[in-house]
């Protein structure tokens, strides 16, 4: 491909998003090029320290209900508070805590502590995602959505490979590292993101918009479907870390094959992240979630016929594809449902339905594979993606089309309602599109919900 392409695609992909987009970007690289600690918890506990594989579990376990008890609660605290005071309280958090788990001896201290790194780790996301929401226009969240799964995902594959080398020379600095760029992501957000709750305008003037409560969000329908669905795939996805490693293993494949096969999942998503977004950005919705929920749930399924590394990195590419579609489009479709005061609590109900599935993933898969075998499990994924796809078919066909929702947009704009809004940190203001009133046909806010004292 001539090179002159190649650029122009690059700036395409990353050109017409505003200045705090990428200091939120940055921020999220930063945090995950510092994610040393999941990545060897339990070789740590195992090996390090002496303690058994169930323990290691247990400790997992707790890690992951404190992110489900967060979730909401960083949802909440994103619309009261600010998405930008949630995010510089979780990341102050994280980095204090990861640092205090390092240095924790007791087995009690060491499950407790973990329970309040998970907590304070998985705090941020709803307040992340909802900022995101709101500094990016309407037509470019996907492309802003994809950009970020691609800098988690690139720092990650980073962090995997420089954990083990950290490791070999000391855990404890593993630690105490994750918490120092846990805590320069803090400073980038203190530094060079103002707030950007839609309730305050320019002139820092509440607008009355009614309040989104957690019983509205629960009594809407509609988005809860899709938490629903999104709950279903996000538990195929699980077996990529649970059920694949346990079924290799049982077959006579070495941590060494399993790492291979996995480290497929790693490198798909940061080479195709960006052109994949290309090719999806303005396709129809319904028709992605579809794909790509189908998609997985028999990529997955094909696992039960593999018996080679090679066959199992085949399988890994299928269903690595789907997610690189499934979760950018998941996530935008998750901002066109939630009214624009109320997207923080929103995208903490999202966030809970994936942190529910890494609880209620790793105890199902072993389950299955104890007293049916893995060829049930993989049968299962394939069912469980076939649901999904089959719910998100049903569901979207009472959305409103994305042309129609845009005029409705350009319709508001013309009876005077606010289309524009600016966020200032008091030097610069970008202009950034706003959601203004809720309106019958918006592709990016649900009607107008009722108030709640939640």
């Amino acid at each position: 491909m001539p090179v002159a392409v190649l650029r122009r695609a690059a700036r395409e992909t990353l050109s017409g998003l505003p200045r705090e987009f990428w200091w939120l970007w940055t921020s999220t690289l930063v945090n995950r090029l510092g994610a040393f600690v999941a990545t060897f918890m339990a070789l740590y506990l195992t090996l390090d320290r002496g303690y058994s594989a169930s323990y290691a579990g247990l400790v997992a376990s707790l890690h992951g209900l404190g992110g489900v008890v967060s979730s909401l609660g960083g949802g909440v605290m994103a619309d009261r508070l600010g998405r930008r005071p949630t995010m510089l309280l979780a990341q102050t958090s994280t980095a204090a805590s990861v640092a205090l788990l390092g240095f924790m001896e007791h087995p009690v201290a060491i499950a407790g502590v973990a329970f309040l790194v998970g907590m304070a780790s998985n705090a941020s996301r709803p307040a992340v995602q909802a900022m995101m929401a709101d500094i990016v226009r309407p037509e470019d969240r996907i492309r802003a959505f994809s950009l970020n799964y691609w800098a988690i995902n690139l720092g990650f594959a980073v962090s995997s490979m420089a954990a083990g080398f950290i490791a070999e020379v000391s855990y404890r600095a593993g630690f105490l590292l994750e918490a120092g760029m846990t805590f320069v992501c803090a400073i980038v957000v203190f530094l060079k993101l103002p707030e950007s709750r839609p309730e305050q305008t320019d002139q820092g003037v509440l607008r009355d918009s009614g309040r989104v409560g957690l019983g509205t969000v629960l009594r809407d329908g509609r988005f809860m479907s899709v938490v629903g669905l999104s709950f279903l795939v996000a538990l195929v996805f699980q077996q990529g870390a649970v059920g694949l490693p346990v079924a290799m293993g049982a077959a006579g494949f070495t941590a060494a094959d399993y790492g291979t096969a996995i480290a497929v999942n790693g490198v798909l998503i940061v080479v195709l992240q960006i052109p994949v977004t290309r090719f999806i950005e303005h396709r129809d919705t319904r028709r992605l979630l579809v794909i790509s929920s189908v998609l997985a749930g028999y990529g997955f399924g094909l696992t039960a016929f593999a018996g080679s590394v090679g066959v199992f990195a085949l399988t890994v590419c299928v269903w690595t594809l789907a997610e690189v579609v499934n979760a950018p489009t998941q996530t935008g479709l998750v901002v066109r449902l939630s009214p624009t005061h109320g997207r923080g609590r929103y995208q903490g109900m999202y966030t809970l339905s994936w942190a529910l599935a890494s609880l209620v993933g790793p105890v199902l898969s072993g389950l299955v594979i104890d007293r049916f075998g893995a060829e049930w499990l993989w049968g299962m994924c394939a069912v469980v993606g076939t649901v999904a796809g089959a719910g998100y078919a049903g569901l979207m066909r009472r959305l409103p089309a994305e042309k129609e929702s845009s005029d409705a947009r350009q319709a508001a704009a013309g009876d005077g309602g606010p289309a524009r809004r600016a966020v200032s940190d008091g030097c610069h203001a970008d202009r950034v599109s706003s959601d203004g009133p809720s309106r019958p046909g918006r592709a990016d806010a649900a009607p107008e919900p009722e108030s709640s004292s939640a």
